[in-house]
């Protein structure tokens, strides 16, 4: 992982203006009402809310839209009837993206994923195509400027948690867990106060694509920019090297 920090792209998104603030806000909401319909709205005996809270707390979401989203869904459960549902396809050059999304209409989902991959010259293809390129891990990013504790404290805390690995990038840490076992090892660094800039499940890619064509740059760049648009879409993962 190391020379392929998350964190320079998560903190420019972080810096975005309000209107990218309120899509990450869409985003978690649509996330917590789903863990709430699954598993009720009390975090202690929801591990999948406790998580979507911790992310929710990452980006900087207040308590009370937090708790307003939880009593929403637990007073309203029979009306969220949002899906997860998945893409994989290619973009220029063949960049794997994968494409997660949570949608109460998947044919206008499918037609707006697929627009994105038209637009930026690539394709959606059959599920599976691409996602074996990935691997699925835990990842907890903590910004060296928000956190007190030394390298190796913070290394050794982790480890015993039970993390996979520990990158001590540029500006940031980066701790990668088995995803089975990244809600007990947030929790157990949640609990000695260690800040989490991000926390959550993803797709870290095998092997990384460059790209140094202009028109390919310009089109992987749109491609994205719609997805990441796009209220259905949660996430998106690529391995392209920015």
């Amino acid at each position: 992982m190391s020379g392929h920090s998350k964190f320079a792209n998560i903190k420019h998104k972080k810096e975005k203006n309000d209107a990218a603030k309120g899509k990450i806000f869409t985003i978690i909401g649509r996330e917590i009402a789903v863990a709430v319909k699954e598993g009720g709205p009390d975090p202690n005996n929801n591990s999948r809310l406790r998580d979507v809270i911790a992310k929710a707390k990452a980006n900087n979401m207040p308590n009370d839209t937090i708790d307003r989203g939880i009593k929403k869904a637990a007073g309203d459960a029979n009306s969220v009837n949002y899906e997860y549902v998945s893409y994989e396809g290619y973009g220029p050059n063949g960049i794997a993206i994968i494409v997660d999304a949570l949608t109460d209409n998947k044919n206008r989902t499918a037609a707006n994923v697929r627009s994105a991959f038209t637009k930026g010259n690539g394709n959606v293809g059959t599920p599976g195509c691409v996602s074996f390129m990935f691997d699925k891990k835990g990842l907890i990013i903590v910004d060296k400027e928000e956190c007190d504790m030394d390298a190796d404290d913070l290394m050794m805390a982790a480890l015993d948690a039970g993390a996979e690995d520990f990158a001590d990038e540029d500006d940031s840490y980066e701790i990668t867990t088995d995803p089975d076992e990244f809600s007990n090892i947030r929790e157990a660094l949640e609990e000695q106060g260690v800040p989490m800039i991000s926390a959550e499940v993803t797709m870290i890619p095998q092997t990384w694509v460059t790209l140094t064509d202009d028109t390919a740059i310009k089109n992987i760049q749109k491609t994205l920019d719609l997805l990441e648009d796009d209220d259905d879409v949660q996430a998106v993962y690529h391995n392209w090297d920015e």
